[in-house]
């Protein structure tokens, strides 16, 4: 049986473009070790990390769509490598592309979005409905627009209303994106009663996110402040988010204290030893700078993430010249891609900057753990951040975090000068160039005058405990507070037995004998 289902677009390690894809593969793993058996399914993406195991069919379908009806199938990941099942969608024409969401070479999103999500979900939904009453999940756990018509579907169409007594909790990771779309291409979803047309529209289209947010049994986000934040800027959904505030949670993420592990991290060219932050951070550094022309003895403030607005990218030329003009003495390093006009300004530093300044253009999960590990600042202006995880991992290899007071980066960082509790990095209020230019200041100042202070700092942050059993344990409240029945055992001493207990792992077998059957 699978206590927990979590669906998903996105799943670490097999597919990733931010932060959602670590969530969904670390809740399930972390859930297991608390005696909840769990599991995860996403679409079947022609990805590498996926295209280089091996796969079992577990259930074969269709689903209609318009006037045709498109085939699939539901296939396990042989190997127990992640400590709990992952399943896959396989949909062949739809998924079988390189890329998630967009053509990785042109970056350009893939126009059947509409039809490719509502495929995948309407296949979970039936694979759900092959299995015998008793091995169906206790909760479907939903993340983000991608699955956000499986509770409006569980209500109120009608091939799928037997599954309507199944909790869901649906999670908002980001609001930025609902995955509205026009009625025009309403005849690519499942038979539906008329009465829940309502349910579906919201200022006129379809709004997968609304749905959601309608039908769940249990909304939350990944923050308490980007909860708050919700019913006062959402895109147009703060009517709604303050109308079900009482089925609505914020619980803060947590990161892999196993995968993110500065001592055990393989991807980094000199790892933690004993308690020597300063050691870890100089070596990290040295190789880094040395790896891309950066001066190692100045301090070094780098940038993660996709290049968009929503994470304040845009900004970060102007402010880096700025500074670099002004002759303080500071080196900046960015990885990440996104939009045009920034990575131009960015090609553009690379030549004018040398040893100042390096950005490389390109999504690189290894490069990003070794500037982790050998920066002295991390800068994250984002103008909307749900909760982020970048400001997590960087205190975890000892950068000090230089964060907008905004989402999660509020609720995770507190100023240095904040009378009320132990600082742990630097804040600023205003979206602006000013604002992050003097944050950055205050930063390079420290490094310079105060060298004691920020090996002192790097200590404390490295300390923290920012792993998922905390929020685990929130998350197994939400499931119970919507009357889900589950058992959970004494959690293990050592986090790295998060995988299925062996009862877990026969049952897999039994619901794919009845899928198969069916």
């Amino acid at each position: 049986m699978m206590e927990v289902l979590h669906i998903s677009a996105e799943c670490y390690p097999a597919a990733k473009t931010g932060g959602l894809a670590d969530v969904v593969g670390a809740l399930p793993k972390y859930l297991q070790a608390v005696g909840i058996s769990s599991a995860a399914v996403i679409p079947r993406y022609r990805l590498p990390w996926i295209d280089q195991r091996r796969w079992e069919p577990v259930h074969i379908g269709a689903v209609r769509v318009d006037w045709r009806h498109v085939g699939y199938s539901v296939q396990r990941l042989e190997s127990d490598e992640l400590g709990y099942p992952l399943f896959v969608v396989d949909v062949p024409g739809l998924f079988d592309r390189p890329g998630i969401y967009a053509d990785p070479l042109t970056k350009v999103p893939y126009a059947d979005e509409v039809e490719r999500y509502l495929v995948f979900q309407q296949a979970v939904l039936q694979w759900i409905g092959a299995f015998d009453a008793t091995l169906q999940p206790r909760v479907l756990h939903l993340h983000d627009h991608h699955t956000g018509l499986i509770p409006f579907m569980m209500q109120y169409c009608p091939e799928y209303k037997a599954l309507g007594h199944i909790p869901t909790v649906f999670t908002i990771h980001n609001a930025q994106y609902q995955g509205m779309f026009g009625w025009n291409s309403v005849f690519t979803l499942p038979f539906f009663d008329s009465w829940g047309r309502g349910v579906l529209d919201w200022g006129g289209v379809v709004n997968p996110m609304a749905a959601a947010i309608k039908c769940a049994w249990a909304v939350t986000t990944v923050s308490e402040s980007y909860l708050f934040e919700l019913h006062e800027r959402s895109m147009g959904l703060e009517p709604l988010f303050r109308a079900e505030w009482a089925k609505e949670y914020g619980i803060i993420n947590g990161i892999d204290a196993q995968v993110w592990d500065p001592a055990t991290d393989p991807h980094v060219a000199s790892r933690l030893e004993g308690r020597d932050a300063d050691a870890f951070k100089s070596e990290n550094k040295r190789m880094l700078c040395d790896a891309f022309g950066l001066d190692s003895s100045l301090p070094l403030v780098s940038f993660i993430g996709r290049l968009v607005g929503e994470k304040g990218a845009d900004i970060l030329p102007d402010a880096f010249k700025r500074i670099l003009h002004s002759g303080t003495p500071v080196a900046f390093m960015v990885l990440g891609t996104g939009e045009r006009a920034v990575e131009d300004a960015f090609r553009f530093m690379n030549h004018h900057y040398r040893s100042r300044f390096y950005a490389l253009l390109e999504y690189n999960e290894t490069v990003s753990r070794q500037v982790y590990a050998g920066s002295d600042f991390l800068v994250m202006p984002s103008r909307v951040e749900p909760c982020g995880l970048n400001q997590l991992y960087a205190m975890r290899y000892g950068t000090i975090p230089i964060v907008r007071s905004v989402g999660g980066l509020k609720d995770t960082v507190a100023d240095l000068e904040d009378p009320q509790t132990p600082g742990r990095g630097i804040r600023f209020d205003q979206f602006s160039i000013e604002d992050l230019q003097h944050a950055i200041h205050r930063g390079v100042a420290m490094y310079h005058n105060h060298p004691d202070i920020v090996s002192a700092i790097r200590n404390r942050i490295m300390a923290l405990d920012f792993s998922w059993e905390s929020s685990i344990r929130r998350y197994i409240a939400v499931y119970h507070r919507i009357g889900a029945e589950l058992g959970v055992a004494t959690p293990p001493k050592d986090p790295s037995a998060a995988t299925a207990p062996a009862s877990t792992r026969r049952k897999t077998p039994g619901t794919k004998q009845k899928n198969r059957a069916s």
